[in-house]
C-alpha cells in the first residue's frame, strides 16, 4: 500500500516514525531528538517525507521480529513506514557522523 500526497503522515528519515506533520513539529521525533524538528517547520521538511510504503504498529519493540526486521526495535512504540522515500540531505547526514549516530536510509528493504 502506497501512501503519498493525499496521507496527512510523514515519516522520519532516520527512524521511519510516523504521525502527521504538525506533530514532528509540536513534539519532534520521540526517536530523533537529534534531529530538532521540535518547533522547526524546515527541518520537518528537510528530515520527513510523505511518501512511504506499508505501516507496521510497534507495541513491544524490544520483542518484536518486526521490529528487529525494521531496525526499529530499540525505538519507541508507535506506527512506522516500511519504506520511506527520499533520504536526508548530504549537510545532515555529515552532521551526525560527526556526532558518531550512523545513518542507514530507508527507502530500501532489507533481505
Amino acid at each position: 500500500m502506497s501512501h503519498g500526497k493525499h496521507s496527512k503522515f510523514r515519516a522520519c528519515l532516520m527512524c521511519s516514525y510516523l504521525q502527521e506533520g504538525k506533530e514532528f513539529k509540536l513534539k519532534g521525533c520521540p526517536n530523533c531528538p537529534f534531529l530538532e524538528m521540535k518547533g522547526s517547520s524546515e527541518s520537518v521538511t528537510d528530515c520527513t517525507s510523505g511518501q512511504y510504503d506499508g505501516i507496521v504498529a510497534l507495541t513491544q519493540p524490544k520483542g518484536s521480529w518486526v521490529g528487529k526486521w525494521q531496525r526499529v526495535n530499540t525505538c519507541e512504540k508507535g506506527l512506522y513506514a516500511v519504506r520511506v522515500t527520499g533520504r536526508l540531505a548530504d549537510n545532515i547526514v555529515d552532521n551526525l557522523q560527526a556526532h558518531g549516530i550512523p545513518y542507514r536510509p530507508r527507502d530500501e528493504i532489507e533481505e
